[in-house]
């Protein structure tokens, strides 16, 4: 009985940080469409601002024809990433493998929702720094998972 509640709490924290994350995604951008679009905002000039970019590819720009084999690796990833929310871990752990999970469904629900096909629709970038390409919450999300992830792993050693 007591590892059923902890298992269900894990998962309820975890799909709770996902399902947070999946509504910023699309809460902004939602709002980036609207606002953005032809029409950027810079907020520190030359550095950091908003605009309106459909990224039919990954990260960076990268593998522009490659939407819809991201998208199933995304999909692989998300399932992954549930199934191994069942293994006991620290709440951080649980946390971070919510942020990936989150950053991965904001992502698919673009690919899912804007293409002419099953799942190569384009994602919507929002966020530009002018030292990386531009970028939205999902995107930012894994990378947050990812730099707790390496400095749990760090602290602990």
């Amino acid at each position: 009985m007591r590892l059923t509640r902890v298992l269900i709490r894990r998962y309820l924290i975890g799909l709770g940080v996902a399902a947070a994350v999946v509504t910023a995604d699309l809460i902004t951008k939602r709002h980036a469409a609207l606002d953005f679009d032809g029409d950027p905002v810079e907020v520190i000039p030359g550095f950091f601002g908003f605009t309106y970019v459909e990224n039919p590819g990954g990260a960076f720009g990268m593998f522009q024809d490659g939407g819809v084999v991201i998208g199933i690796a995304a999909l692989i990833v998300a399932i992954a990433v549930l199934v191994a929310m069942a293994h006991d871990r620290p709440l951080l752990e649980t946390v971070a493998l919510g942020f990936v999970v989150g950053g991965a469904v904001g992502n698919l629900v673009d690919r899912f929702a804007r293409g002419e096909g099953i799942i190569d629709g384009p994602v919507i970038d929002w966020i530009e720094l002018s030292i990386i390409p531009t970028f939205n919450i999902a995107d930012a999300s894994v990378t947050v998972a990812v730099a707790l992830l390496l400095i749990y792993a760090w602290w602990t050693r």
